[in-house]
């Protein structure tokens, strides 16, 4: 099932609380994440404001839309409109939980040295069938702190700033057009575009998308973990391709990261 923005004025009953908290009902007393739906279309608006004219025009204002599939996903959005299409991503349930939990395993491992790795082995076995599992021993009162969410939010917004701002890019770079045949939903689930962008494709993308992110605020500590969680396992979960090309070299990803956010802070464009 899925919504565009135009229509969570009429949902928002239905939706905002169990996505934009992140509601999971086994948290110590009742805690729930800050960070969740309502933090990600906040983003995508920010995201938006921060692309040249140019750019805008192959985005749509609010480019952020749920689909309430418990598989982790972000996938392309297209749909045809007049007086033109509308363009963004779909984000999952699933993508939203993905990203809560990283950012909680990361912020943890700050004060328990190991926590991620483990983390990172537990979500390698997921196969996105089904809600993802809780992170380890999540009911330990001392990972429910204002500082440790403090930092989960710092995380998770890394996260969504990056992954959103590389999709969006995809559409005014005009990736999704050149494969928009074979991205139609029309016959099921359309492929993840990583499957079909060339390696310099994936570059110009992934460049673009980090800037625009730093623009919107959204600095690269917390989403450098995220892709690196995903080198460090065996296997990956087949979810995984809607984040990183498969032959991605994260490494290399990482110092790109490090540079661009270097020279961000030093004020060059």
């Amino acid at each position: 099932m899925k919504y565009f923005p135009a229509l969570l004025a009429f949902f928002v009953g239905v939706l905002a609380h169990p996505l934009s908290a992140g509601a999971q009902p086994s948290n110590p007393d009742g805690l729930v994440y800050k960070t969740g739906f309502s933090t990600m279309m906040k983003l995508g608006g920010a995201l938006y404001s921060q692309l040249k004219p140019a750019a805008q025009e192959f985005v749509s204002s609010q480019p952020i839309s749920i689909d309430v599939n418990l598989t982790p996903f972000v996938r392309m959005l297209y749909y045809p409109e007049e007086p033109r299409p509308i363009r963004g991503v779909w984000i999952s349930a699933g993508f939203i939980d993905l990203v809560n939990r990283v950012a909680h395993a990361k912020a943890i491992d700050g004060k328990k040295k190991g926590y991620f790795a483990a983390y990172i082995q537990q979500l390698a076995e997921e196969n996105g069938d089904k809600e993802l599992k809780p992170i380890p021993n999540q009911t330990d009162p001392s990972f429910w702190t204002d500082r440790m969410l403090d930092e989960q939010a710092s995380n998770f917004n890394s996260i969504v700033g990056v992954v959103v701002g590389i999709k969006l890019a995809h559409h005014y770079l005009g990736h999704y057009d050149k494969y928009k045949d074979k991205l139609s939903d029309a016959h099921g689930t359309p492929p993840p575009i990583e499957n079909l962008i060339t390696p310099e494709e994936w570059e110009e993308a992934f460049t673009k998308g980090v800037r625009t992110a730093l623009d919107a605020g959204c600095m690269v500590e917390g989403v450098i973990p995220f892709y690196e969680a995903f080198e460090k396992m065996t296997k990956r979960p087949r979810w995984a391709i809607y984040f990183l090309p498969e032959k991605a070299n994260v490494p290399k990803m990482k110092k790109d990261m490090e540079r661009i956010q270097k020279l961000f802070l030093m004020g060059h464009e």
